[in-house]
């Protein structure tokens, strides 16, 4: 694809986000979705999710289990990837391979279907924004952690199986049983709760199944390996955190708010190539593979993206500084060739 010329525009309103304009063939060309990429993904990730959990039922009951099974976690948590695309319906050129895919990655990943469709609509649309409020960057950007070490603790693994009454399976567990959350009543329509909770129930039942499928085999591998991989995939939140921690909330420009980092081609292909996030949020019908292209064509108004050591070199006094004084964020230095921020 030949490079194009790109404007950016700031609108005068408060409420138009920053805006780069792309030529329309360019954009066109990048918009398009394929299924041969989409399968190509997810066929690598499945099989090598089946291998490592050979590996983790061969080694099971050995101490060579415990490595391969946190392989294992941190591939379980790249569905998160696979979720996020399908949701955004780019990850296959056709729809129903986006829909088949959408809810199996979710529970993976705790994500109920319903819910995120809706949450993650309304994370593009007003990212980072108190009213609305953005329920997705609830665990970044409006998290203020009371010190370092509370910080820091949510990268140990298991950690959430010691805070379930703050985790997603918690809000699933409300909404099966019909209690209308803050979420489900700012974000889901009414005529689409209904749906919330059957698909709330669906997940419930299957965690019964599972677990009582341990129960009657007399062994936790089932439960491991189906259950409980998402509480043991915490390193994936060292990439994870990135998109948002320390930066300004409240703002109409993605790249005050949303920062982009450089990541090895391994945690790259288990991310699927979110670590473009400021390109993903101002164009998000793009897809993932092709966030590098898009990349080259607008990195001149964009910061410049940094590896994971300098991000948290940022993100970790920001932490500590936000403890102090929640109303702190971290200041993103443009390039000479980018067009001013928008106003907050």
């Amino acid at each position: 694809m030949n490079p194009a010329k790109s404007s950016a525009s700031i609108a005068q309103s408060a409420d138009t986000w920053f805006k780069i304009d792309l030529d329309r063939k360019c954009l066109k060309e990048l918009l398009r979705p394929s299924d041969f990429e989409g399968w190509k993904h997810v066929v690598i990730f499945f099989s090598s999710l089946v291998a490592l959990g050979a590996g983790c039922v061969y080694l099971w009951g050995s101490w060579w289990f415990v490595p391969i099974y946190f392989c294992y976690c941190i591939l379980w948590g790249g569905a998160d990837a696979i979720w996020h695309e399908c949701g955004h319906r780019t990850a296959f050129k056709t729809k129903r391979l986006n829909n088949f895919f959408y809810p199996i990655a979710g529970f993976m990943n705790n994500f109920e279907p319903v819910r995120f469709r809706w949450s993650h609509s309304l994370h593009h649309s007003h990212t980072a924004s108190i009213d609305p409020h953005d329920f997705e960057v609830e665990g970044s950007i409006f998290w203020k952690p009371r010190s370092l070490l509370a910080f820091l603790a949510t990268f140990v693994p298991g950690i959430g199986l010691v805070n379930l009454h703050r985790s997603l399976h918690w809000e699933i567990l409300q909404h099966a049983f019909g209690v209308h959350t803050r979420v489900m009543r700012e974000c889901i329509p009414e005529h689409k709760k209904s749906a919330c909770v059957n698909s709330s129930r669906l997940f419930v039942l299957l965690w019964c199944s599972i677990a009582f499928f341990s129960l009657a085999i007399g062994s936790w591998l089932p439960v491991f390996l189906l259950l409980i991989p998402k509480f043991f995939a915490t390193p994936n939140l060292v990439w994870g955190l990135t998109q948002h921690v320390g930066l300004k909330e409240n703002v109409k420009d993605h790249r005050l708010s949303t920062r982009s980092v450089r990541l090895n081609p391994v945690i790259s292909f288990i991310y699927w190539k979110m670590e473009y996030h400021i390109e993903h949020h101002m164009f998000p019908m793009v897809p993932s593979w092709r966030l590098p292209e898009l990349h080259e064509l607008i990195k001149h108004e964009l910061p410049e993206p940094v590896t994971l050591f300098e991000a948290y070199k940022e993100i970790i006094p920001a932490v500590m500084k936000q403890a102090k004084d929640p109303s702190y964020h971290i200041k993103v230095a443009l390039p000479a060739t980018a067009t001013s921020a928008a106003a907050g």
